[in-house]
């Protein structure tokens, strides 16, 4: 396995031109997030069939030979997976691989579970058992070690050959053309404009929350949200997501009631002042401008039987189509059509995922008309 280690703007202009020479690219990303906001990319690594890079993003500055490959609609990008390494390539470089297909998304069609890892596949369809002890490595140290290096090259050397059996049993079980489709929903969901004055409602347990505290939430996550992007820390960095909650429900405006609750103390004397101001202008809200209480699905009248006769017609599914359950129509999923039919309308700019795609024809004209 023999690969080039790019640190040079013309090596990664040499290596990417060639790459765009090829029909498929093998890509993946070896990225850090343990307190940040957003993902910090440590290494690309590239495989065209012939010549494997690996990219050392820490050492380029001009990446600009990089992002035309990703947006070069010739060259199919394979990825295994892809979930977070298309929020890292979005956070980076403002842009998504297209077109795209995740082998994690074509395995899951011919039958092994959603999360299948890759040296799982590697074994099954390779015979291949790969190292994963430098997974938890930091990939942002610098040198990089010959064990990580390998580790990172087989990545893509091995995706090669596991991406042409997949290629192979997928089209031939007719899924081809479903496997892009789903390639494209994942990386249409990956990427969301997310609007910092409805941050509150990303809160989990805000739906226990009275119309009046949630009046108190909805800036604090607001500040919450914008203080995270502005410093690049995750969220509970800031200050954790339970005593947002208890702030907001007990209307705190005490920084020695804050430390009585429990809550980190060195987030408070650092957030206090501003917190407690939140706190103050957020209480004189008048009852007309509070938000609504938030309505979960599962308490509304029939939900529960209702979701029972949707997930009856999706086992089914999975019967006939050899699909698994939770690939056809997870939880979440179901949930997601119930709302666009009780709470939208059916409206149909914003059709649910079984209403798109492969899954309608499958199942999602049955439920619609189960419901």
């Amino acid at each position: 396995m023999n690969y080039q280690i790019v640190t040079q703007t013309s090596e990664l202009v040499a290596v990417c031109k060639q790459a765009r020479e090829s029909d498929v690219v093998m890509l993946d990303t070896e990225f850090v997030r343990t307190r940040t906001f957003y993902p910090q990319l440590g290494l690309i690594q590239l495989f065209d069939g012939e010549h494997l890079s690996l990219i050392d993003p820490t050492e380029l500055e001009d990446m600009t030979a990089f992002v035309q490959l990703l947006q070069d609609t010739s060259v199919l990008k394979v990825l295994h997976a892809c979930g977070e390494d298309l929020e890292v390539f979005h956070n980076s470089f403002g842009c998504l691989p297209y077109p795209m297909v995740d082998t994690q998304l074509m395995a899951a069609f011919l039958g092994h579970g959603l999360s299948t890892g890759f040296a799982a596949l590697v074994d099954h369809y390779l015979q291949v058992e790969l190292d994963k002890s430098e997974s938890r490595t930091d990939w942002l140290a610098r040198p990089l070690t010959d064990k990580q290096l390998d580790y990172a090259a087989a990545d893509v050397f091995y995706l090669w050959p596991l991406y042409e059996k997949l290629l192979a049993a997928v089209t031939e079980a007719g899924w081809w053309e479903a496997a892009q489709q789903e390639s494209d929903l994942l990386a249409s969901k990956r990427i969301k404009n997310v609007d910092p004055e409805l941050a509150y409602l990303d809160v989990k347990g805000a739906w226990q929350l009275k119309p009046r505290e949630l009046a108190v939430l909805k800036p604090l996550a607001t500040w919450r949200y914008k203080e995270a992007v502005r410093r690049d820390l995750a969220l509970n960095f800031i200050f954790k997501e339970n005593d947002l909650l208890t702030v907001a429900r007990l209307g705190l405006q005490n920084r020695q009631r804050m430390e009585q609750e429990g809550m980190d103390v060195r987030s408070v004397q650092r957030h206090a002042t501003r917190i407690i101001a939140i706190v103050k202008s957020a209480s004189g809200t008048s009852p007309e401008d509070y938000p609504e209480k938030i309505e979960r699905l599962m308490d509304m009248t029939g939900y529960k039987q209702k979701f029972k006769v949707l997930k009856d017609e999706v086992k089914h599914a999975a019967q006939t189509s050899g699909l698994a359950t939770e690939f056809i129509a997870s939880k979440k999923q179901l949930n997601q059509f119930i709302s666009w039919v009780w709470k939208k309308d059916r409206d149909p700019a914003k059709l649910p995922d079984v209403m798109q795609g492969w899954r309608l024809e499958l199942v999602g004209e049955k439920l619609n008309k189960l419901i």
